[in-house]
């Protein structure tokens, strides 16, 4: 199934999950007959942009980069992690910003409780997190991963799974060494904007929650 098709199933899954709404389905009340208001769509965006950049960022940073280190050659993981991670965070970046539009437009600023303004704050600490590994550190992680594999392949090593080889040949060049540093302080921040944005996240689904009928 291509692309474009699963695109279309989810958008007719979409389309039928509208039908059946109770605004539009079982109720014979004339309102009930009225085209969606412009803040029906304006919530629908908000919960899935904010349960994409959620659910994104729970199986990336929880789930699916650990499967991928423990199973591929470290080469390969990072090769593939210098085309995933660009994607990753351009797609969570891009759901905050709408997230932060539909909420702003919902909760304007003068009329809004504290609670809700403090939830706009996390979405924007969200956006900020991921747009600073988008721009910043995801740029330089990239850069010194492929010098740092260059360095290995000198040494004839990185195709195997786990860091054992690495940590081995450090030990007696001191390149390779100081290269290992760098990466892992300029990684270290960008996993760290990556969890504060996974929390800011957090703290606005518990929000969420408390606002859920069910």
């Amino acid at each position: 199934m291509g692309w474009m098709s699963r695109f279309l199933a989810a958008v007719a899954f979409l389309a039928i999950g509208v039908i059946f709404s109770p605004e539009t389905f079982g109720s014979s009340s004339m309102d009930a007959r009225k085209p969606p208001k412009l803040s029906t769509f304006l919530k629908l965006a908000h919960l899935l942009c904010f349960s994409t950049a959620w659910g994104a960022a729970l199986w990336v940073t929880f789930i699916g980069g650990i499967i991928m280190f423990k199973n591929l050659p470290r080469h390969q993981f990072g090769n593939l992690q210098s085309k995933m991670f660009p994607a990753y965070f351009m797609l969570v970046g891009a759901c905050c910003a709408f997230s932060v539009v539909s909420f702003g437009y919902l909760h304007p600023w003068k009329s809004s409780s504290t609670a809700e303004k403090y939830q706009l704050g996390f979405l924007l600490s969200a956006f900020a997190f991921n747009l600073s590994n988008l721009f910043v550190f995801t740029p330089m992680t990239i850069e010194m991963m492929k010098q740092r594999h260059k360095i290995e392949r000198e040494e004839k090593i990185g195709e195997e799974i786990g860091w054992t080889k690495n940590q081995e040949v450090a030990k007696g060049n001191p390149k390779l060494a100081a290269m290992n540093k760098k990466f892992g302080m300029i990684h270290g921040l960008s996993s760290l904007a990556n969890i504060m944005a996974f929390g800011s996240l957090a703290m606005h689904s518990w929000y969420l929650a408390g606002k859920i009928n069910l």
